[in-house]
């Protein structure tokens, strides 16, 4: 499903690990929507997203169902990558085969019937729009960082796959720029789910999404209520983003930093 075929995803309930319905009777994601799952580990965010990416029909074990523009998917929808208007992107992704980045993205264009092959350039530098590792087109899939493989993975899926709903598991802890990633995914009308732990991530998606016991206990809206702690929390969050580029270039770390940080844009 091409992304200008989506209107919607909607997530019916299932129960807890108790058999208790869930805290909430329909979440709907139309493009352009952000939204965060929060919760401790094993609060079950990942069998929340686990969930839409195998669009689930009340076969799970959580007995959750998604919907795809108000009906069931088909079986096409499920079974044929092509087809599935979902891109799951976790952080233990791993590519095994040995190609380079060009042919690697060159064999998912051919996959996708399109012959427009100067998206492999753009598809690479909207990647290293997402990392402070620059991504080659001759350097091999292997051979990438997590940080990088992650950040051409989402970069394909916007270009390439124009996947109308992304899904990404914890990408943070690979060390991309996230707040680049948000304004990109909403620049191209992406309807995303980020499970996170980041204080920041979580605060400025749409909408929070809160797991306890293997289910959704609440969903907040926060509506421009936190806009300034996230103000205040961005600002933490560049300075520790400045830190860490300057100390992998190798530099030694003075007070000059407390007074000039340098933000990224």
């Amino acid at each position: 499903m091409r992304s200008e075929q989506f209107r919607e995803l909607a997530i019916l309930p299932g129960a807890n690990r108790y058999g208790e319905k869930e805290g909430f009777d329909r979440i709907a994601l139309r493009p352009g929507d952000t939204v965060s799952i929060v919760g401790s580990t094993g609060s079950g965010k990942s069998a929340f997203v686990n969930d839409i990416e195998v669009l689930a029909q009340g076969d799970t074990v959580t007995g959750r169902s998604i919907l795809i523009n108000g009906l069931p998917p088909s079986d096409d929808m499920v079974r044929d990558p092509a087809k599935k208007p979902i891109a799951l992107i976790t952080q233990n992704t791993r590519v095994i085969a040995d190609l380079t980045v060009e042919r690697f993205l060159s064999l998912h264009i051919k996959a996708r019937d399109t012959d427009a092959h100067a998206l492999v350039e753009k598809t690479v530098a909207l990647a290293n729009e997402f990392t402070g590792e620059k991504i080659a087109p001759g350097m091999r899939m292997t051979s990438l960082s997590g940080g990088q493989t992650r950040s051409l993975l989402i970069a394909d899926a916007i270009l390439i796959g124009q996947t109308p709903i992304l899904l990404l598991d914890e990408v943070e802890n690979a060390g991309i720029f996230k707040e680049k990633v948000i304004r990109c995914l909403k620049h191209y009308h992406k309807a995303v789910i980020f499970v996170t732990h980041d204080p920041l991530l979580a605060m400025i998606t749409d909408r929070r999404i809160i797991m306890k016991n293997g289910a959704v206990t609440a969903v907040l809206e926060p509506g421009g209520t936190e806009r300034d702690m996230v103000l205040h929390v961005s600002g933490i969050d560049a300075f520790l983003v400045e830190l860490r580029e300057r100390i992998r270039a190798g530099d030694l770390i003075g007070a000059d930093l407390l007074k000039n940080p340098v933000v990224p844009a």
